[in-house]
């Protein structure tokens, strides 16, 4: 089933203020969509989305009373919801050995929790519409990275409830996609800002998504650049 027309087309996307998240606001306001933006931080978000002409809403994806109200931003016409938003939990990034599981909870409620709550919400509409869910995942979710445990384990679960919402919502794409390396904040906050620099931009990753919502491959686990390939050839 496809999706509605650019110009009906309504997405939610999390984490939008900066990174990933705004890059991706940018694609798609250029392709028509309609935006319903939301990041903990009030005065970044509410000025990406005055540059994009989106509605916002700033607030924590963990709090249920700001879900709801994110959702209902998007007046039961939601084509897309994009789960970008995340945390790395504890910094500098720990080995197991020396990890403060009381940093887990806050991690698991971020990263695994609100985006499936957010996913139970908008399904009524998503189902009617045709629409997809895109969940960002991490290429720590499946390789043995010093440091990237407690992060990565978050990852593998979204990855394996990603598949497990696939199966149950026949009209539903849904796609758990690894973004690969790229320079944000979160990064810098990871491995130190000189290495992020090294990473391509965001904007790189936001391209190939917003290819994988027009091709709308079934769903799965999808690495960006997979389809960033698709556009240099």
């Amino acid at each position: 089933m496809s999706m509605n027309s650019n110009a009906t087309r309504t997405a939610i996307i999390t984490g939008a203020s900066a990174g990933l998240g705004r890059a991706l606001a940018e694609r798609l306001a250029a392709e028509g969509w309609k935006l319903v933006l939301t990041a903990r931080g009030e005065e970044r978000l509410a000025a990406a989305a005055e540059a994009l002409g989106a509605a916002h809403l700033a607030g924590d994806v963990t709090d249920a009373a700001h879900r709801e109200r994110l959702i209902a931003l998007a007046e039961d016409r939601i084509d897309l919801l994009v789960n970008n938003a995340s945390t790395l939990g504890q910094t500098p990034l720990p080995e197991l050995h020396e990890a403060d599981l009381t940093a887990w909870p806050r991690l698991f409620d971020v990263n695994v929790r609100a985006p499936i709550a957010l996913a139970q919400l908008a399904l009524p509409s998503l189902r009617r519409r045709g629409g997809a869910i895109v969940n960002i995942t991490s290429d720590a979710a499946t390789g043995p990275y010093a440091t990237w445990g407690p992060y990565g384990a978050t990852k593998a679960a979204l990855d394996q409830l990603s598949n497990v919402l696939a199966a149950e919502e026949s009209e539903v794409a849904v796609w758990a996609v690894d973004p690969g390396e790229m320079h944000t904040r979160m990064l810098a906050d990871a491995v130190g800002e000189a290495d992020a620099w090294q990473a391509p931009p965001p904007g790189r990753s936001a391209d190939a998504i917003a290819r994988i919502v027009a091709a709308r491959p079934p769903s799965g686990r999808i690495e960006a650049r997979a389809f960033e390939a698709v556009r240099a050839e």
